[in-house]
């Protein structure tokens, strides 16, 4: 017989940032053990429900009873399980006991490495009641959970005390135990809206139960869709209104209530005069508001998500109102006070905040920074001194008061605190801009001067580390390096900026004191961006085969890169692009054992005329394919190469490349090597 089957835990509030990946496991898990027990379908993924007092899962087409199985158990070895004498050994013997059968019932198998015993063993199906009570069991201790909690007298352990717990199928409760707590068919609703406990009389019925008589809004999903619905409905009350999107705070908030309810309320306009950052951070980290913008700009209304509904809302919003006002009064403190001291008067006191053991202050890195921002800055001939200034101010926020509440805010207080000290607009710009970008996806620095100091920061970050050997390891990466990585590859790839990374790192690397840097780490690093490249340029969709053809020569400038891509995907569409790929591949096997050759041909040693015929094409489009590259003209630099292919091929085909005579056998490995070099300037069109 199938029916629906219905599990929930009742509990004290989950914690609401790990919720919805609480009830996606719990059921995962469960799913797992259903599906292999026979109870349901491979692919029934059942629902799932969880709200800040429950977690719950419903299969619909659950089976009270398993079908009957057969169980294979694997034995020992033939080779070990049968005797000298052919008479089972003990271990056999053993087997043979724990399985329940006799010597003739046993299979052999051959698994590719030996052959050994198998039972195979008929199992009446059981029912369900059986096994709901250890699946759940098993399903909570895999839970993503990073502390347990112990409550009442009993040994029952979970992330928070357990007081209820439910399992049905159909109208069936399941008879059970789970920590400690026996299975029933009653729950409760909402803490203050319901009252009492609610019968469900059918498994099915427990999402309608529950949001028709306890006022809860069971389900994750629709409770935020709910959310968003309402946060929509009541901005849009005023035209050109919106809420500021934030799905983190969506997602918190929907762990937070169980039946939502939208309401807005206000604040003083005078605390407008704040920047806007730190009145949104103020109300979204503390108090799970929604600001609400007017045009792009933030308003003195705001939304709050309840969980109550009442007929008269006035003391809901107005006790939100008193809630927000101290912490935008903190705010407006904070900003005051800061805008006492100019930003550059701050230097000094990172000089007591430790970066890292071995690589100093934050002191001394933003003097570093303010070095080498410059020598950027004067490679991109904008303004040094801004450049520098900018580099010099770009830490000196993190000693503020409001930076020190809200971290989220560096770089955003500088660049308002340069502003107010009268610093030029670029210098207080590149001290936000800086740390961009801050995640895939976000903006890039803005102007030259804002670059420079970004890239400074990267850069020094990246070399440091890798100076001293604290590179990234597995997921672990604790200094930030290839989001670091990243940037800088974005920075120059996209901005564009006609900087080589070699010479960047040797920039930055010129900034630590002697002896610090150690080991092969430029090497190291370059190989480090260059797989990060790789994995950023297969991510935007470009074909494998290019990528590596282009990244296989290693490029420092960064820039260069997508118009290499495009040239060498126009050249793999050619006809004579797979032959001439397959001579390259086979020109650099032979050039790979023949070490040591060095020169160029010699005309007066050339004896075949398909040699002779190679020479004078290879000497006659060489000028012309260099000067493409030159001007970064790499599609028409490679269209020209491709009219190789007829002297190519006429050469493999007539010419004994490792001949006997030495002078002509190098002759012909130099003329080789003029070849390769000529046609793998943009790309090692071999990887095609």
């Amino acid at each position: 017989m199938k029916e629906t089957l219905l599990i929930e835990l009742l509990t004290e509030e989950l914690p609401p940032k790990s919720l919805a990946k609480l009830g996606l496991a719990f059921r995962e898990q469960v799913q797992k053990s259903l599906a292999e027990a026979g109870f349901i379908a491979a692919d029934n993924a059942g629902k799932w429900f969880a709200t800040p007092r429950r977690l719950a899962l419903q299969f619909e087409d659950c089976l009270d009873t398993q079908p009957d199985r057969t169980l294979e158990k694997k034995g020992p070895a033939v080779a070990s399980g049968i005797g000298a004498d052919g008479t089972p050994t003990k271990a056999l013997d053993g087997f043979m006991r724990s399985a329940g059968v006799e010597f003739s019932q046993l299979e052999r198998l051959n698994d590719g490495k030996a052959e050994y015993f198998v039972a195979r063993i008929k199992k009446s199906g059981e029912r369900i009641d059986q096994h709901v009570s250890g699946f759940v069991e098993a399903a909570l201790k895999k839970l993503p959970v990073a502390k347990l909690m112990r409550w009442g007298a009993g040994e029952a352990q979970f992330v928070r005390p357990v007081h209820g717990l439910v399992m049905m199928h159909g109208a069936r409760i399941v008879p059970g135990e789970v920590l400690g707590l026996p299975s029933r068919n009653i729950t409760r609703g909402h803490r203050f809206l319901s009252v009492g406990v609610l019968e469900i009389p059918h498994a099915r019925d427990y999402a309608k139960t529950l949001a028709d008589k306890g006022r809860v809004v069971a389900c994750y999903a629709t409770r935020r869709d709910a959310i968003r619905a309402q946060l929509d409905k009541a901005a849009n009350l005023q035209p050109g209104r919106q809420w500021l999107p934030d799905e983190a705070l969506v997602d918190e908030v929907t762990s937070l209530v169980e039946y939502p309810v939208v309401y807005e309320a206000g604040f003083e306009e005078e605390f407008l005069a704040v920047p806007q950052e730190c009145l949104i951070l103020t109300m979204k980290a503390n108090q799970k508001y929604f600001p609400l913008l007017k045009d792009g700009k933030l308003t003195s209304r705001f939304l709050v998500v309840s969980n109550m509904q009442v007929a008269d809302p006035k003391h809901i919003v107005g006790g939100n109102e008193r809630v927000v006002r101290p912490r935008l009064s903190d705010a407006r403190f904070f900003f005051n006070q800061d805008r006492k001291m100019p930003l550059a008067s701050r230097i000094d006191k990172l000089d007591s905040i430790v970066y890292h053991n071995k690589l100093g202050t934050v002191g001394e890195r933003v003097r570093r920074l303010a070095k080498l921002a410059g020598a950027i800055a004067h490679r991109l001939h904008a303004d040094v001194a801004q450049a520098e200034r900018g580099a010099l101010l770009c830490k000196a926020d993190l000693v503020t008061d409001m930076v020190g509440e809200f971290p989220e805010l560096q770089g955003i207080m500088g660049r308002y605190y340069a502003h107010h000290d009268q610093e030029p607009a670029a210098v207080a710009d590149a001290i936000e801009a800086h740390y961009h970008p801050r995640f895939n996806g976000d903006s890039l620095p803005a102007g030259n001067i804002a670059a420079a100091c970004a890239l400074a920061d990267k850069l020094d970050a990246l070399v440091g580390f890798f100076g001293i050997g604290q590179l990234p390891t597995g997921d672990k990466d604790p200094f930030g390096l290839r989001r670091a990585a990243l940037g800088v590859l974005r920075i120059l790839m996209e901005t564009p900026l006609p900087l080589d990374l070699s010479e960047l790192i040797d920039e930055a690397a010129a900034g630590f004191g002697a002896g610090l840097l150690a080991g092969d780490y430029k090497a190291q690093l370059l190989d480090f961006m260059l797989e990060r490249l790789r994995g950023q340029l297969r991510d935007a969709g470009h074909d494998q085969k290019l990528v590596d053809a282009v990244l296989a020569l290693k490029p420092t400038r960064i820039d260069k890169v997508p118009a290499k891509l495009a040239a060498v995907k126009a050249f793999a569409q050619l006809p004579e692009a797979e032959a001439l790929a397959a001579a390259n591949k086979r020109i650099v096997n032979i050039l790979r054992k023949t070490e040591g050759v060095a020169g160029e041909a010699d005309v007066a040693l050339l004896q075949e005329p398909a040699e002779k015929a190679l020479f004078e094409r290879v000497t006659a489009i060489t000028p012309g394919v260099r000067s493409f590259v030159a001007n970064e003209d790499y599609a028409d630099a490679l269209k020209a190469l491709a009219g190789l292919r007829g002297e190519v091929d006429a050469f493999f085909d007539g010419v004994m490349v490792m001949a006997e005579e030495p002078l002509t056998r190098a002759n012909r490995l130099a003329l080789l090597r003029q070849l390769a070099g000529l046609m793998n300037q943009v790309a090692d069109i071999s990887k095609l």
